[in-house]
């Protein structure tokens, strides 16, 4: 079977299942009637309440969603970068725009700065909480690359950090590699983003990047 023809019936399914969750609310559905005005809503077959409300939960925003909306605003940042083990830190500035979206699901992130010897760096992500994975879940692209970095995070030290484990190909090995990303608020106003990776050449792993930001 083609990539084409798994993709559309799935598609279908989340399209229909959003309709479903959407048009519907749990009181409307134990009575089976629908709000004034709109036709009558029922069960798909074979559909349990207690299936509905599992897809009603999944797509509720929560603390987790909110804890990741405080970050919405303007930030400067200072960042310092290392390009192997032993290498010497690079210093330059960036900009960040956290906007939350689709009524406080996601974030999106937009970042401009410069790399020292490479030009003008501009990536942006969105990042949000899954609730049915109870992971943080994020997508990144840059004008770096033409990959798309995926990550899994979970919140830790109590709560204060959020650690990511990131996935993208590596351009020298052409396999795929992992990078840890630890983002720590340290301020009402201020945050940390440090990232460790494994040098392609000798394996060690090093600090490969850390950006300290401060809300506007």
């Amino acid at each position: 079977m083609s990539h084409r023809k798994l993709v559309v019936p799935a598609f279908v399914a989340a399209v229909a299942i959003a309709a479903i969750v959407g048009s519907i609310s749990i009181a409307d559905a134990k009575k089976e009637t629908a709000p004034a005005g709109q036709a009558e809503m029922k069960l798909p077959p074979g559909w349990t309440m207690d299936d509905m409300k599992a897809c009603m939960d999944a797509g509720t925003p929560g603390k987790m969603q909110q804890l990741l909306a405080k970050d919405a605003g303007e930030w400067s940042g200072k960042t310092t970068m290392w390009m192997g083990p032993d290498g010497q830190p690079m210093t330059s500035e960036c900009t960040s725009t956290v906007t939350p979206i689709m009524d406080g699901r996601y974030v999106k992130v937009e970042m401009r700065g410069d790399m020292p010897g490479m030009g003008t760096y501009h990536g942006g992500g969105i990042y949000g909480y899954d609730n049915v994975s109870k992971k943080f879940v994020s997508s990144w692209v840059d004008n770096h690359s033409t990959g798309i970095m995926q990550g899994e995070g979970e919140l830790t030290d109590n709560g204060k950090s959020i650690t990511w484990e990131y996935k993208a190909n590596c351009p020298i090995t052409k396999k795929q590699m992992t990078m840890k990303e630890v983002d720590t608020r340290t301020g009402e106003n201020s945050k940390t983003l440090e990232m460790w990776g494994d040098d392609p050449k000798s394996g060690k792993n090093y600090k490969m990047m850390k950006i300290e930001l401060t809300r506007k």
